[in-house]
């Protein structure tokens, strides 16, 4: 939504400015010079890019249209479903946790959090390391190696977008430029046409100019950065759930692990230590609340 307020912004206030000058809209109506930097541009995208780097630039452009996609809500319910899997280990040991990972929509624990399993890249890091764990034939320091290598090739794929338009949007005031060029080679020549004529078309090349840099720095770059920034609270995510399965592993109560992963979240999601807590209490009481059923069901 705020990809489209920007846009709305840059169109109004830059064509409006030009209004207001005394400036006539129809004169920078130019299809045939969008045509030449818009087809450009997308070409010499395609030419940089392999099928895999389309794709998911594609994939990434898309979900910029979309809110925050993890936002307090998200690490409260991560921090908690955390709690209950560490909590349980720690109780009944590790081993126990072996089919709520294997089969996690069959899960007490992991079935209750559906926006978290549904997402392929949290899912499958919580899921993985778990795995690991329950092997026993690693110990933290290898897990955290292992860790840092797989975040930072997270890293990699998800600057690949943006980089990919950070490229194509650095390229598209040249390619004003060209259009701008072929405009006044038009315009010589015609010189044998009337004044105002010529200068008209002399005034149609230089729109090329401006379009190109308009596109640039007006839509195409705010989405390079647009995306990188989405690309960090991905990362950052996975930080948060290394941190806290880490100071599991070191010997930490799940109650300071999952502290410790609250401190690795940025402030404008991080929750206040009051509110992690209360939250943890209240799905530990719910939790508590649905064995009980069971329980008295075997005795």
């Amino acid at each position: 939504m705020l990809v489209i307020i920007g846009y709305l912004v840059v169109i109004f206030t830059v064509f409006g400015g030009f209004v207001l000058s005394g400036g006539e809209l129809a004169a920078l109506f130019q299809p045939l010079e969008l045509l030449i930097i818009g087809g450009a541009g997308v070409g010499a995208f395609i030419v940089g890019n392999n099928v895999k780097s389309l794709k998911s630039t594609g994939r990434a452009v898309a979900r910029l249209f979309v809110g925050r996609r993890y936002n307090k809500a998200v690490y409260m319910d991560l921090m908690a479903m955390l709690f209950l899997l560490l909590t349980k280990s720690r109780v009944h040991g590790l081993m126990t946790l072996e089919k709520d990972i294997e089969d996690p929509q069959n899960s007490e624990i992991l079935s209750a959090y559906p926006r978290l399993m549904s997402d392929p890249m949290l899912s499958n890091f919580v899921m993985d390391y778990f795995r690991l764990m329950i092997g026993g034939s690693m110990n933290s320091h290898e897990i955290e190696a292992l860790m840092d290598e797989e975040i930072e090739t997270c890293e990699e794929e998800l600057e690949v977008p943006a980089q990919s338009l950070n490229n194509v949007g650095d390229a598209f005031p040249a390619f004003g430029i060209v259009a701008a060029v072929m405009g006044v080679v038009n315009a010589l020549a015609a010189a044998d046409r009337p004044a105002a004529e010529l200068g008209m078309l002399i005034a149609h090349a230089l729109v090329g100019t401006f379009l190109g840099i308009l596109i640039a720095y007006g839509f195409v770059l705010p989405l390079a950065t647009l995306l990188r920034q989405k690309s960090s609270d991905q990362v950052k995510i996975l930080q948060c759930i290394k941190v806290t399965l880490l100071s599991s592993l070191n010997g930490y109560a799940p109650q300071i692990a999952v502290e410790f992963g609250r401190k690795t979240i940025y402030t404008s999601e991080r929750p206040s230590f009051e509110e992690l807590e209360e939250h943890v209490r209240e799905v530990k009481s719910n939790a508590s609340l649905k064995s009980k059923p069971s329980d008295a069901a075997a005795a």
